[in-house]
């Protein structure tokens, strides 16, 4: 699934300037805490979360995600725009709760990041 796929799956609205959306998310990690997606993440992976401060996109750095997608209507300010802007990270947001964003994007195959539904799932079932 492409950035694209997932702005206009999600409605979502991109915050950054001249970002790839033709970039491919392989998995997605969704928390408010920071410390379980450094856990839990996987590397190039989407990040989903309401926590729209400095600490998101340190921990984007850290674990080699590719971009982060803010839930519940929640919007970074200006100053962290420009930051990941420098980045070059891609930051999106939508209207949709967590759960409800994460469960349009698994439908659509995106699988998160533990080994657990990719077997149940088969090599097939999430891109």
């Amino acid at each position: 699934m492409t950035l694209a796929e997932v702005k206009e799956t999600l409605q979502a609205e991109l915050l950054t300037q001249d970002s790839d959306l033709s970039l491919e998310v392989h998995s997605a990690c969704a928390s408010d805490m920071m410390s379980d997606v450094l856990a839990f993440t996987r590397p190039e992976c989407l990040i989903i979360t309401g926590l729209a401060n400095q600490q998101t996109l340190r921990t984007v750095e850290i674990a080699d995600a590719l971009a982060v997608l803010f839930v519940r209507g929640k919007r970074p300010d200006q100053d962290m725009i420009a930051v990941a802007n420098a980045k070059k990270i891609p930051l999106l947001a939508t209207n949709f709760c967590m759960y409800d964003a994460c469960g349009l994007l698994f439908n659509k195959g995106l699988c998160g990041v533990t080994e657990q539904v990719r077997k149940i799932l088969g090599k097939d079932g999430c891109r």
